[in-house]
């Protein structure tokens, strides 16, 4: 959800990030728990940090509700081997939760290289990516000033015992495979097709498995204020990227996003691409807040920069 590294033009992530008064719990913590949990199964693993639940035959999510990013990682387990979609802040230990959950061989790919979503890649041998400088230069680890708003007061809605929050960082991780726009990845019984979907961020992928159903969107949608602002994002390579969910055929039968909640319907695509659009023709009215303006849709919002101006070209042509 969050950029790394924010230059001096862009929004600030302190300006992002839920403040608290001093006593006081932070506001986003006043809607948790959230009610759609309490309708999944709920998987124990022996962590006081994540969460996680089951949410098809073989795919969980793995939650951490203590941090105010509220990510979601996914594991998908096949016949031979696993896939993890993403490892979450690195404030917990993934990988004693996905070897809890699976003795397969197991193999990461991010949905994105933002801070909360390659936090736990360094434990982890086999991870994929794309080829490019972005992620190559995120694979070299983020220094506590880059992420340190992620453990800022107001960042937990209580304190978190064995963080040191002033050493917070992410370490280097290694890539030892890449993807592309159509990989394939056979975990055994089970494929699961790469699309890339810039525009949230230069390297952001979405992953599909056909055979049932599934959809795992990462940033590009989820139930909430969807970023896309900052170094790296752009509107209209967004707005492309929205179109080619909204169309794909046989639609999905469930949206898994990176955020909140983890279970989405798939209508929330043909949503998304009419919100994409109407902000683009300039009929979606804004609100302005400092150096952000805030397009609100029924279910999720989308943030662009301020300075950020309609042109009907950024609408994807029909054909």
């Amino acid at each position: 959800m969050l950029i790394a590294v924010l230059t001096a033009a862009a929004p600030s992530l302190a300006a992002q990030s839920p403040a608290s008064t001093a006593g006081a719990p932070p506001a986003w913590c006043a809607k948790l728990p959230r009610p759609q949990y309490a309708g999944l199964d709920r998987v124990p693993v022996g962590s006081d940090w994540f969460e996680v639940y089951r949410v098809d035959p073989n795919v969980y999510a793995i939650y951490e509700p203590r941090q105010w990013q509220e990510v979601i990682s996914y594991l998908v387990v096949g016949r031979d081997s696993a896939l993890l979609f993403d490892t979450g802040m690195g404030m917990g230990d993934i990988h004693a939760v996905v070897s809890a959950l699976t003795d397969r061989p197991v193999v990461v790919l991010n949905s994105h290289t933002h801070v909360d979503h390659v936090g736990g890649n360094h434990a982890f041998a086999q991870i994929l990516a794309l080829d490019l400088p972005y992620t190559r230069g995120h694979a070299r680890g983020m220094t506590h000033a880059d992420v340190a708003d992620e453990v800022a007061p107001g960042a937990f809605c209580a304190p978190v015992a064995g963080l040191d929050t002033a050493a917070y960082e992410t370490r280097p991780w290694r890539i030892t495979g890449t993807v592309h726009q159509g990989s394939v990845i056979d975990l055994g019984g089970r494929s699961l097709e790469v699309l890339q979907v810039p525009g949230h961020a230069p390297d952001a992928l979405a992953l599909r498995d056909v055979a049932h159903g599934l959809l795992f969107t990462g940033d590009t949608f989820y139930e909430g204020p969807i970023y896309v602002f900052g170094p790296g994002s752009d509107f209209a390579a967004y707005t492309r990227s929205v179109e080619r969910l909204a169309t794909l055929t046989p639609r999905p039968r469930k949206l898994l996003t990176a955020h909140n909640v983890p279970v989405s319907d798939p209508s929330y695509l043909a949503a998304l691409r009419n919100a994409t659009h109407a902000i683009a023709s300039g009929t979606a009215q804004g609100t302005r807040d400092g150096a952000l303006v805030t397009f609100a849709f029924d279910g999720f919002t989308i943030q662009l920069p301020a300075s950020w101006r309609p042109s009907v070209r950024a609408i994807p042509s029909a054909h």
